[in-house]
């Protein structure tokens, strides 16, 4: 794991994170394995924002950080990602939550993986994701969120969905403290721990 980087992200250094990033993919380290390092860089920089440690400032700037590293690992994945549409996905950060960090990375990852995503954005209301699902026909959603608030959201969304009788939509949930046990709260059909994930659960709903 890109140790290096990671302690960059965690650290705010941001020209050393891109620099290091790009180090990394010169020297042939796949792609997904830089993503897994942000992601666990998030992860810390979420435990500390939930402890007070640090802010909202900061969390946008690793956000920009992030939205950064990601162009410059964009061009190497799509090399390997395929052209053809897979399936269609509605995805957004649920009510409440306004971090769009690791919703952002899914949505690129299921995007050059061949799916046709939907993105609502951040503080997305269950009722615009029922829409949203109604208006595409997708038969994925994908509910992110960042902080412990947006459990109670999750499981309202998942509920809106089911009482609008879509049924046969498969709902994901992924985000910082998301585990199992959240899975289970919300009603959720699985839970995503990264984007990789993500994508293999939208590809085994599929048939992929």
């Amino acid at each position: 794991m890109p140790q290096k980087l990671i302690d960059a992200i965690i650290d705010m250094r941001e020209e050393d994170a891109l620099k290091i990033t790009q180090e990394l993919l010169d020297a042939g380290t796949p792609p997904t394995e830089i993503l897994e390092g942000c992601r666990m860089a998030m992860e810390v920089i979420g435990k500390r924002f939930e402890e007070g440690d640090c802010f909202i400032p900061e969390l946008i700037m690793a956000g920009e950080m992030l939205g950064q590293i990601s162009e410059v690992i964009k061009p190497r994945l799509q090399q390997e990602a395929s052209t053809a549409k897979l399936g269609k996905v509605v995805i957004g950060t649920v009510e409440g939550d306004i971090h769009d960090i690791a919703k952002d990375i899914v949505v690129f990852m299921l995007d050059i993986n061949g799916f046709e995503v939907t993105d609502l954005g951040v503080d997305v209301p269950p009722a615009k994701f029922v829409e949203a699902v109604k208006e595409t026909g997708a038969k994925i959603v994908g509910l992110s969120g960042f902080l412990t608030l947006a459990f109670d959201p999750m499981k309202a969304t998942v509920k809106a969905l089911k009482d609008a009788g879509l049924d046969d939509v498969k709902i994901m949930i992924g985000g910082g403290q998301i585990d199992e046990q959240i899975r289970q709260f919300t009603g959720a059909d699985a839970y995503g721990r990264d984007a990789i994930a993500a994508v293999a659960l939208a590809k085994k709903w599929i048939g992929g």
